[in-house]
């Protein structure tokens, strides 16, 4: 029985505590939050003893693995510690607010036997699994080019000041954004050379952005773009096209994966499940542990996420220079 603990006792907090919950082989050991109540009441509910703080959490020798849900800018040093104190641990995304920040946890991971992997979500979705499939397949040839669009309220009910300023990890783009970045990369397969952005605060008065446009170019020449847009009022919606060299993929999270071919749409089937981020959620803590078990490679290694990180900054370099953007390696 893995023994977790959880860092973080707060809305997404409780997804993985409910994640850990259905696994046969993990059980919730402890949590702690910035506030004491807010751990006991969770611990209350999800089981697990609450903690004063993190520190007392990774100096509970019972605990072999943790997941860090906590503000963006508290990631490096709770995840380095974390580490250091021998815990495989399951990170949240963004890995850190810098790639800087990044590259000290990823050097931390290579000095540990530990696993560490991140919370890139998106990896998890049916929907994103099915589109991945099919490239894999090679059924549509190679994918030349595709774009991915976020808009979605910023202003939610769990927004916090640190969501707001660029020095705490804040921004659209990094926050939630990031979503709709990581699906493009991971579908494309491939490393990001140079960024193009546009972008800033238009609806909110924040230091941080509400609105991006990014344009991709990667590693091989092919290109992409992305967009992120944290609205005041409005609906959600999220979309995703891979166009490839002999057909069309259309992701949507909410109704599944089409196939677009001699002009016509085609719902691919079993392609979209309900309880998506539940489900996903349930997923990625499968794999995570059995990385653990197995000692194997964990779902999303580090340097995939350090380089998510290193696109954003990347993009928020460009949006304030006027220029593109060189990513180095």
């Amino acid at each position: 029985m893995i023994n977790v603990g959880i860092i973080g006792a707060g809305h997404f907090g409780a997804v993985h505590a409910r994640a850990v919950g259905r696994q046969a082989a993990a059980r919730v050991h402890a949590v702690c939050s910035s506030d004491p109540a807010q751990a006991a009441a969770f611990a209350a509910l999800h089981g697990g003893q609450p903690c004063r703080d993190w520190h007392a959490l990774l100096n509970n020798n019972s605990v072999d693995a943790v997941v860090i849900a906590t503000p963006h800018h508290m990631h490096t040093e709770i995840a380095v510690a974390a580490i250091e104190a021998g815990k495989h641990v399951l990170l949240e995304k963004p890995m850190a607010p810098t790639p800087w920040d990044c590259g000290a946890i990823e050097a931390a991971a290579s000095r540990s036997n530990t696993i560490l992997t991140i919370g890139h979500v998106m990896h998890f979705f049916r929907p994103i699994m099915v589109a991945r499939e099919i490239l894999a397949s090679g059924r549509l040839g190679r994918p030349m080019t595709g774009m991915s669009s976020l808009v979605k309220l910023w202003m939610e009910s769990n927004r916090r000041p640190w969501h707001l300023d660029p020095r705490t990890g804040g921004g659209m783009l990094m926050t939630a954004g990031i979503h709709a970045l990581d699906q493009l990369v991971w579908l494309m397969d491939s490393r990001v050379a140079a960024v193009t952005a546009l972008g800033g605060a238009f609806f909110h008065d924040q230091a941080a952005d509400d609105t991006a446009y990014l344009g991709l170019r990667f590693l091989d020449g092919r290109i992409g773009q992305v967009s992120s847009i944290g609205y005041r009022d409005g609906a959600v919606s999220s979309k995703l096209q891979i166009v490839c060299e002999d057909g069309v993929l259309d992701v949507d999270l909410n109704s599944g994966v089409r196939v677009g071919q001699g002009t016509l749409w085609s719902p691919v089937a079993d392609s979209w499940q309900a309880d998506g981020m539940d489900e996903a959620v349930y997923r990625e803590w499968t794999d995570f542990l059995h990385a653990i078990e197995s000692g194997g490679s964990p779902p999303v290694d580090a340097t995939y996420g350090r380089h998510i990180v290193e696109i954003v900054a990347a993009a928020l370099a460009s949006a304030g220079e006027h220029r593109e953007i060189l990513i180095d390696g």
